[in-house]
């Protein structure tokens, strides 16, 4: 199997850390960027529209950050998906408990949410879809 890019949007240090260390473990990735809001991460994504070499295959999101959340990212994914011909699998990794954080992720191209914490499992199964 192909090692994948992925990309990390979450304003918690203490997750990145985590997640970094069972995104090494998973030994499934080529690449990993970490962003620490949904702003951050769509101005790299403007950056390397015109290189599909350079676009992660997988974007970890939270939902809850400051400058720009979860929500308003999948809002401003939408125009970025129609500049690229890559399909970029987008889940979110949350620690809200809330039903209706859950309905709303369904109204978005998302592949799956999934509540914090994050095991090395998850990540091996995310690599593997």
């Amino acid at each position: 199997m192909k090692k994948k890019k992925i990309w990390i949007v979450d304003d918690d240090a203490i997750y990145q850390i985590i997640i970094d260390k069972l995104i090494k473990k998973s030994e499934m990735f080529s690449d990993k960027a970490s962003f620490k809001n949904g702003q951050e991460a769509i101005n790299a994504l403007n950056n390397v529209l015109n290189d599909e070499e350079l676009l992660p295959d997988i974007i970890l999101l939270d939902v809850n950050m400051p400058v720009m959340d979860g929500w308003e990212f999948m809002e401003e994914m939408k125009g970025v998906n129609s500049k690229i011909n890559k399909k970029i699998a987008i889940y979110i990794v949350s620690s809200s408990i809330a039903p209706e954080d859950k309905t709303k992720s369904k109204t978005f191209e998302i592949f799956d949410y999934i509540s914090k914490p994050i095991s090395v499992d998850d990540i091996k199964s995310i690599a593997e879809k």
